[in-house]
Formats: C-alpha cells, structure tokens, sequence
C-alpha cells in the first residue's frame, strides 16, 4: 500500500489555502472554488482511493480543463493539506457527554466512524499535519476531553496521541475486511463458512491444543476469522483503564475514576 504524505507543499501556500487568507472571489455561475475542488478530490479518494488521486483527475470529474484547478490550489501537496483538514472537521463538536472515559470513548468512535468513510486517511502518513483551523480546533476538541482531570499539558497530549493512534491502528482491521468483501463478493461469514469444515479436517488439536480451542471458541462466536469492531472496543476499554490508573495516581491514589 502507497503512502502519501501531509505537509510535502509550500508552507505559505499550504497555510494560505488551509485559512483561506488569499482566495479569490468567485465570480459568476459554476466557477471553481476551494471549497469544490476539496469536495471532488474527497470524492475521487473515497470511491477510487488515494492512488487514483491527481490534479488531472479531479479536474475531470469536475469536468474542467487540469490548469484551471491551479489558480486556486498551488499543487497536489497543498491539495492534501486542505481534504484532510475538510473531513477532520467532521469530527471536531462541542463535548456532549459526561466525564473523561466517555468523552474519549466518544472521541475514538468518531475517529472510528471518519477512517470508514475514508479509508484513504490510512494511506496519509499525518506526523507533519496540515496546520489547518479543522485540525485546530479537532485537537482543541479532543485535548478538553482530559481538561482538568489532573494531568499535566504534556500528559494530556499524550493521551490524546495515544487514543488517537490506537483508533489509527485498529480501525485498518475494519477497513480491509470492508475492501475483502466488496473486492471478492464474499462477506468474512461466508468465507469462513467455506474454509471451516475444510480446516477442522486438517487441524491436529495434539499439536496445536491452544490454537485449536481458541481458534474455535472464536471462529464460532465471531463466525468469521475475526471481529475488528470487537477488537476495537475491547482494546479501547484497557487503555482506558490504563488512563484511569495515572488520572488516579495524579489525584493522589484514589484509584481509577471515570468522572
């Protein structure tokens, strides 16, 4: 799988186009904008993948000449910056739940539910990320999640780093099982469903007793090879519970807390 990375285009131009500090005024009827060059590229990712994604090519399903698209964005690099500071803006909200463990775990599932819509933000290695007002305030947004808990700044970038980055690595599960299904025609159940009686013949429980016990206890519940949404969940909740231990330690031993 291709990566791509964010911050590769001209910091001025990026940071222009990002806070829109230089764009043009539209003029009459269907001229191009910002604002629909980045709902196009988003477009061609979502339904093409990152790789499809090209100047040219969004300029062909807007249904305009490539040079037009560069009186407004400078190049594919700025062109990044800014679709991945649109859709991270689909996430930043007012908190609406109660203490830090449910705001985080409101957090990880939106970030959850935003890598399903675009799948392509696991092909963009973000560890320069656009510097854009929807990152700000998306970071504004999850940081206040662990606001006045008792950690210090430097531990509340931490946390907010971790959850995130643990929402990045266990969402690709659910993505490729999504890719597996519309690629080959088959859901995980159906597969499994084809490759379990022939496994059951060719598996020797003597030597391979673990394997063979969980593998099955699993297989049966999940009736598929595994459950990425599941997974998530569980993994979610101990890390949680690991950010509970050090909110306690920090309020002076009274233990995990969730409020």
């Amino acid at each position: 799988m291709s990566v791509e990375y964010s911050g590769t285009g001209d910091p001025a131009r990026s940071l222009a186009l990002l806070w829109r500090t230089r764009e043009k005024a539209s003029r009459k009827g269907g001229d191009l904008s910002v604002e629909r060059i980045v709902r196009a590229a988003v477009e061609v990712a979502d339904t093409e993948g990152l790789a499809a994604l090209s100047m040219r090519r969004v300029a062909e399903r807007l249904g305009v000449g490539t040079m037009s698209l560069y009186t407004h964005v400078p190049g594919k690099g700025e062109l990044l910056d800014v679709m991945l500071d649109t859709v991270y803006g689909e996430t930043a909200r007012p908190q609406d739940v109660g203490g830090w463990r449910a705001r985080l775990e409101q957090i990880a599932r939106e970030n959850w539910a935003l890598y399903l819509r675009h799948p392509w933000l696991l092909q963009v290695a973000t560890t320069r990320p656009p510097l854009g007002p929807n990152v700000t305030a998306k970071y504004e947004y999850e940081l206040r999640a662990v606001e006045g808990v008792g950690l210090t700044d430097l531990e509340m970038d931490a946390v907010i780093t971790l959850v995130d980055g643990y929402v990045h690595g266990a969402v690709r599960g659910a993505v490729e099982a999504a890719q597996a299904a519309q690629r080959t025609g088959m859901t995980d159940e159906q597969w499994w469903r084809a490759h379990a009686p022939y496994l059951e013949k060719v598996m020797d429980p003597q030597r391979f007793p673990t394997a063979a016990r969980v593998g099955t206890a699993a297989g049966q519940e999940y009736q598929g090879p595994s459950d990425p949404a599941r997974a998530f969940e569980f993994g979610l909740a101990r890390i949680l519970d690991g950010v509970a231990v050090l909110i306690g330690e920090r309020r002076g031993g009274a233990g995990p807390t969730g409020a």
